[in-house]
């Protein structure tokens, strides 16, 4: 079972391929660096070869659980560490079934799909109805977009970095500190949403991005419905995506975001507030809202 999980690669004539060097890093980080190389079988296939092995040594037995038990449980030394970077996930420890199981959009449930969302909001007669994004840029740096769907009136939100952002240690569990963590979000959009009209915010429908976890609460901040796109369907949010391509001329991608400020952004969005759109008839954004 030791050869099949954490035998040496071997070419074909039976000589032993060494691969790269590795030294043992720490739990949990088999990415973005070596891996030593083994032959890797996995649990479940050393168990299931065994009895086409063995087939008559009833000894010769065990279940692909009682390898993970013995690799995770018991493993504390340098070898079973070893044996478990052998894994394919390199993980050096397990994830539990329930965590394993839980959905990176699990903020996201039947009732505030898209599908739910007025009708009023597809056909554009009514203003209020926005969608929202984020632009990306490098060292955790993000600018909110908002655009009305009537008027393609466009909002940018400032997301400065939170107080205690870079400083290490940082509190286990705590609040992501990068500007656009779920907690930041909510408290930035209900900002600039409550500076509007109330019969101009009767909608926003968002990507499924867990920066928009907290969208209860922004909800209830705002009286504003949160609805979101499917998955893998960006053009459920077209005018969001169509803006963010505008917006690009001015924020490129690899560059960092946090050094414009709110007053910038503000500039910026007048940019693209004041210019005639063929949509709209060549009048502006401005005027048509």
């Amino acid at each position: 079972m030791q050869e099949r999980l954490a035998g040496r690669v071997k070419a074909p004539d039976g000589t032993p391929v060494n691969g790269p060097v590795v030294k043992w890093k720490g739990r949990n980080k088999p990415h973005r660096q070596d891996r030593r190389w083994a032959t890797a079988w996995s649990p479940e296939q050393i168990a299931n070869r065994l009895p086409l092995d063995h087939p008559d040594d009833k000894t010769m037995r065990i279940s692909h659980e009682a390898i993970y038990q013995a690799l995770y449980i018991q493993g504390r030394g340098a070898l079973e560490r070893e044996h478990v970077a052998c894994l394919r996930t390199g993980r050096a420890l397990r994830v539990p079934r329930a965590r394993s199981r839980r959905r990176p959009s699990g903020h996201v449930t039947p009732e505030v799909m898209i599908s739910e969302r007025p009708a009023e909001a597809e056909t554009r007669e009514v203003a209020g109805h926005w969608e929202g994004d984020l632009i990306i840029g490098t060292n955790r740096s993000a600018i909110g977009t908002l655009v009305e769907r009537t008027t393609r009136f466009t909002v940018l939100v400032h997301l400065p970095r939170m107080e205690g952002y870079g400083i290490e240690p940082r509190t286990k569990n705590g609040p992501a500190l990068g500007g656009y963590g779920a907690e930041a979000m909510r408290k930035a959009l209900a900002t600039r949403m409550t500076e509007l009209p109330g019969q101009l915010r009767r909608t926003l429908t968002w990507d499924r991005g867990k920066e928009l976890a907290q969208h209860a609460q922004l909800k209830a901040d705002t009286d504003m419905a949160v609805y979101f796109a499917d998955p893998h369907s960006p053009w459920q949010r077209g005018t969001n995506e169509n803006t963010n391509g505008l917006l690009r001329q001015f924020f490129p991608k690899g560059t960092d975001l946090s050094r414009w400020s709110s007053n910038e952004l503000e500039a910026v969005a007048q940019t693209l507030n004041t210019r005639p759109r063929k949509t709209l008839g060549w009048r502006t954004p401005r005027v048509a809202a």
